[in-house]
């Protein structure tokens, strides 16, 4: 142990002399998190829209009117001289209503129904399947007011069961937070051992009575306390700037963080070791800890959606848990008995990765 603590001690004085490198790691996590917080947003709102209306009767400017009373659409033109098809090819909107003459006599007649025709730019095929759920939604609304507020056969009562106020930050927020934290730990793990490589520095480690075990330990040790102290400035970070509260037991978010910094510092003695370059120790890095962890591990969109070839990577993709376990303290509030599989699952990611790293310095001793 006392070996150990000897290694740990020796590289937080190597980090603390490199203020910069030091700061980068507890202040870029910070503006990673402001960045993901702020600009990743699921909401779709103030849609660009053009009306033509080639009906002119209060029944259509009332339908029109419907659609001007939402917050979902911004009216750029409204006039039966629109051209809704040039303003789509031009980009300028991202849907058109085109309501056809003779509307009005259309929807008063007994067992017809008026047609409409909605063109929406499909380039982006989330926002197009969002604006027809709005223009549908809205049209609904219209046919009630309509009707005189007469009672459906069918009366839906919904609930939302968690995040009432639908707010997208209680989804994307506790996600930023695994995914703010994923890159700098491992970064930092994989350059300090690939650096001794680099400077023959490793030599010394050789001709000493560490052992591969103790090499590890303790240089994990050190970069899991810097690791530890970024998940408490984003999470505080979180608290201030965006309200995020824990809804449920915060135990199982405390000890899924110490296995997730732990997990993701021996995979980057791992990938230092293996790489023994700092240049593309930071290229494999941020490849498998940050980019995978972004695109594999459900923070923008869910795991089913991934093509199923690529979808078992999301399986050894720690932040896959990790952001699970985010979600839940910070939105669904179940605790452990929601949760015990993902922590599970942490524990055998990082202990995988230790015994990969332990292997690979194990040879070091020959």
């Amino acid at each position: 142990m006392k070996r150990i603590f000897a290694q740990t001690i020796k590289e937080l004085s190597q980090l603390g002399r490199d203020r910069l490198t030091l700061s980068l790691a507890l202040l870029l996590p910070l503006m990673l998190l402001l960045l993901f917080g702020f600009a990743v947003s699921l909401e779709v709102n103030k849609i660009n829209f053009a009306i033509q209306d080639l009906d002119r009767t209060p029944d259509s400017r009332e339908y029109i009117a419907t659609f001007e009373r939402t917050n979902k659409f911004n009216i750029v033109a409204s006039s039966p001289q629109v051209n809704v098809p040039r303003l789509l090819d031009g980009g300028k909107v991202a849907a058109g209503l085109i309501v056809p003459p003779k509307f009005a006599r259309d929807l008063q007649r007994k067992g017809g129904g008026a047609e409409v025709q909605i063109l929406v730019d499909g380039t982006d095929a989330n926002t197009a399947n969002i604006v027809r759920g709005y223009t549908k939604a809205t049209t609904n609304a219209f046919m009630e007011n309509l009707r005189g507020g007469q009672s459906p056969a069918v009366n839906l009562q919904f609930r939302l069961w968690y995040n009432p106020g639908l707010e997208t930050l209680r989804y994307v927020g506790p996600g930023a937070i695994a995914i703010t934290v994923t890159l700098f730990p491992p970064l930092l793990a994989a350059l300090a051992v690939a650096k001794e490589y680099e400077q023959g520095t490793i030599l010394q480690v050789y001709a000493s009575s560490l052992t591969g075990t103790e090499y590890l330990l303790g240089k994990a040790a050190a970069f899991w306390l810097v690791g530890m102290a970024e998940v408490l400035l984003v999470n505080v970070e979180a608290w201030l700037f965006f309200g995020l509260r824990f809804v449920g037991n915060p135990t199982p978010m405390i000890f899924s963080s110490m296995l997730y910094i732990a997990g993701g510092v021996f995979w980057g003695i791992f990938v230092g070791s293996q790489t023994k370059v700092q240049s593309a120790a930071i290229q494999a890095v941020a490849f498998t800890a940050f980019l995978l962890s972004l695109q594999l591990s459900g923070f923008i969109y869910p795991i089913s959606n991934i093509p199923a070839g690529i979808r078992w990577i999301s399986n050894i993709i720690p932040a896959r848990y990790y952001i699970e376990l985010s979600r839940d303290a910070y939105a669904r509030g179940v605790g452990w008995l929601g949760v015990w599989f993902q922590v599970l699952a942490l524990f055998g990611l990082a202990s995988l990765f230790f015994f990969l790293a332990w292997r690979k310095l194990q040879r070091m001793r020959f």
